[in-house]
């Protein structure tokens, strides 16, 4: 128990910090949002924009193939550790890591953009920081990761118990080869015991 522990804790570790250059790589592929600056509040300059749903599918995307990527390493490195602190840890981890990665992406450009707010003359455009509108993705990360590492298990089980099992390919009657112990011989019938007896031939 206190090795899958360790393993556990390590691995949670680890996939959380992976929240940051995932937070990152968000900011750099969703599109931001343009706003009107207008007595100190920010207005949607295009109300029939489509850049709020985006950025919430642009996180669900990176997120779950992040997700993907954990199971797929986690169920590499199942056969030398413990597969039970590793699923702790996609669970835990993944979940840590989606909410990190929401964190660093909604941070970056957060502090100018409210500066400008507040600042910039009414009609002034700017495009804001990037948020989640569909919080419900955040769970995306470990979901995925869970759902890749269970799938890759069963199909390896599945594999495993499809294989033959070696064993005994005789069962013939009196005279019908039989194999014993990777050989064959021939089993004869036993002559009478009277013959034996008399040392007839």
């Amino acid at each position: 128990m206190a090795g899958q522990l360790r393993i556990g804790a390590a691995a949670t570790l680890v996939i959380a910090v992976l929240g940051v250059p995932a937070g990152l790589l968000w900011t750099t592929v969703a599109p931001r949002t343009t706003y009107v600056i207008a007595g100190g509040t920010k207005l949607l300059g295009d109300p029939e924009s489509q850049t709020l749903i985006a950025a919430d599918g642009w996180f669900a995307v990176l997120t779950a193939a992040a997700g993907a990527l954990c199971g797929i390493v986690a169920y590499v490195l199942a056969g030398r550790l413990r597969e039970l602190g590793l699923l702790g840890a996609l669970g835990v981890g993944g979940a840590a890591a989606g909410l990190i990665a929401w964190w660093v992406g909604s941070l970056v450009g957060r502090a100018s953009f409210q500066h400008l707010v507040h600042t910039a003359r009414d009609g002034t455009t700017a495009r804001g920081a990037l948020g989640l509108h569909a919080t419900g993705v955040v769970i995306a990360w470990p979901l995925i990761a869970i759902v890749v590492f269970g799938l890759l298990e069963a199909l390896d089980v599945a594999r495993r118990e499809s294989r033959p099992v070696a064993g005994n390919a005789g069962g013939g009657g009196p005279g019908q080869p039989d194999q014993v112990g990777g050989g064959q011989f021939d089993l004869q019938a036993a002559p009478p015991r009277g013959d034996v007896d008399r040392g007839e031939p």
